[in-house]
């Protein structure tokens, strides 16, 4: 015999044994700044600008920024994406350079092919080009700090003859890198942990005490204010999210910031869908940023993927404003 205080009728049952019941509260700390800097904002609109007046297809040498969608956004645009210009045919299109900067050889390779190329470098790698090209001509050698094999550091490094960089990855090599004879001068990669590359440095001019600095820090603005941003939401979070792609530096810093400023886990997602929202079960206080060149609509899904488990109350926490903009190639503003 039924029980009586059971429903006979299944239709009455909610579709989702979730739904009826209330979601447990969950308090979200968005750092800002997050997102798009302006290096990144300039780069993606050189892209977009090129195909508005040139149409598809536009040649991009690399990924323009290092996050998937924003590739796969451009790529439905009309863009195609090459490791090395011999990729791309004689059809007279526009070749965009990333934002992360090439070496010499890759605008002296386009020249000679007659290529229209635009380039889409962040100036403030663009900056760290110009002072490396500096301190070479005053006869100084340059300990670069930086990452091996990132595009940025490949650029930075191609734009000396060979031999005239070292490049430091971490204190262990600070420690023990050898040099030439002769005055010495340091550059970074912009995208590098504040906190680690000054220990780098520190190291370096305990043992060179004439190694000149650059005139203003080469790690960029974006990357100093994100990561403060971390910190200042980091003991207060349980858990933070930092929305950005494995291969991009910034990101990547972002979340080894997270715990070192004393959050007990942080996770790298690449969006929402990436994310496992009962990581936060029994938490109380989550954090969320998002690299460099992750977009704003990142975060949302994000956010939305916690919504479907939580009852989310979001506390914005905003650490610097930015107002910085870049202005395009001389090509996209006639």
């Amino acid at each position: 015999m039924p029980d009586a205080n059971l429903p006979t009728d299944c239709s009455d049952l909610p579709a989702n044994p979730a739904e009826g019941r209330s979601r447990p509260p969950l308090r979200v700390l968005l750092a800002g700044p997050r997102g798009f800097c302006a290096g990144v904002d300039r780069a993606i609109k050189i892209v977009e600008e090129a195909l508005a007046r040139h149409g598809a297809p536009v040649y991009v040498r690399h990924e323009i920024v290092h996050n998937r969608f924003v590739v796969e956004r451009m790529e439905a645009m009309g863009a195609v994406f090459v490791e090395e210009l011999d990729e791309i045919p004689d059809d007279g299109q526009p070749v965009v350079f990333s934002a992360h900067g090439v070496p010499k050889s890759v605008p002296d390779d386009a020249r000679s092919r007659n290529m229209f190329y635009l380039d889409a470098t962040c100036p403030l790698v663009s900056k760290v080009h110009r002072e490396s090209e500096r301190h070479h001509g005053h006869g100084r050698h340059i300990l670069l700090i930086g990452h091996a094999g990132h595009p940025e550091v490949i650029g930075t490094m191609g734009q000396l003859p060979p031999g005239a960089v070292t490049l430091v990855e971490d204190v262990g090599q600070a420690q023990v890198v050898t040099v030439p004879e002769g005055p010495l001068a340091f550059t970074t990669q912009t995208t590098l942990s504040v906190d680690d590359t000054a220990e780098i440095v520190s190291v370096l001019q305990s043992r060179f005490p004439a190694l000149v600095g650059p005139t203003k820090e080469d790690i960029c603005y974006a990357t100093t204010n994100r990561q403060a941003a971390v910190k200042a939401i980091a003991e207060r979070s349980q858990l933070i999210v930092v929305v950005g792609a494995p291969n991009s530096s910034n990101s990547v810093r972002l979340r080894e910031v997270a715990e070192r400023a004393g959050c007990p886990r942080a996770v790298l997602v690449q969006r929402g869908r990436d994310l496992d929202p009962g990581l936060a079960d029994g938490l109380s206080v989550v954090g969320i940023t998002a690299g460099a060149s992750a977009p704003e609509v990142l975060v949302e899904e994000v956010l939305g993927r916690l919504r479907e488990r939580f009852d989310v109350a979001i506390e914005e926490v905003i650490v610097a404003e930015e107002r910085i903009t870049f202005k395009l190639p001389a090509a996209l503003q006639a």
